[in-house]
């Protein structure tokens, strides 16, 4: 029985944009090697962190959204910890609300595939409240 996932890797600064993506095929030639599908990539690119690992303050965001058998979870997050560009990564199980959203979530961003997915008309400024002193 196969399962979705969603993983989340972040790369050290230090590599050059080659190494990144190096990096990141590496991981998803695994996916594929452990007979997994790989079913959306996403490159965040690099963000701050929230706190300082291994005193960087930023890295190299990327996520992986693959199907495969849970057995294969242990091998995959064992290559994160060998390898030394990874600086932190989460992998987790998508139920199907969570398989839902994230396909909406593609949709918003690259506008719906068939176009008609009505547009929200723009909100108006909101008004200024003026300082009303006491009288």
């Amino acid at each position: 029985m196969t399962n979705r996932y969603e993983t989340v890797f972040i790369l050290t600064p230090v590599l050059s944009e080659d190494q990144t993506k190096e990096a990141v095929k590496k991981f998803k030639d695994l996916v594929k090697k452990g007979h997994g599908k790989v079913h959306h990539e996403e490159s965040w690119g690099m963000r701050k962190l929230a706190y300082p690992i291994q005193k960087k303050s930023s890295g190299f965001y990327h996520l992986i959204e693959f199907e495969s058998e849970p057995a294969f979870i242990d091998k995959l997050e064992t290559e994160y910890r060998r390898d030394e560009r990874v600086i932190r990564f989460l992998t987790v199980a998508m139920d199907k609300h969570h398989i839902s959203f994230a396909e909406k979530r593609r949709d918003r961003a690259t506008g719906s595939a068939d176009g008609s997915a009505p547009e929200k008309p723009a909100r108006a400024p909101r008004k200024k409240k003026e300082n009303v002193e006491g009288a």
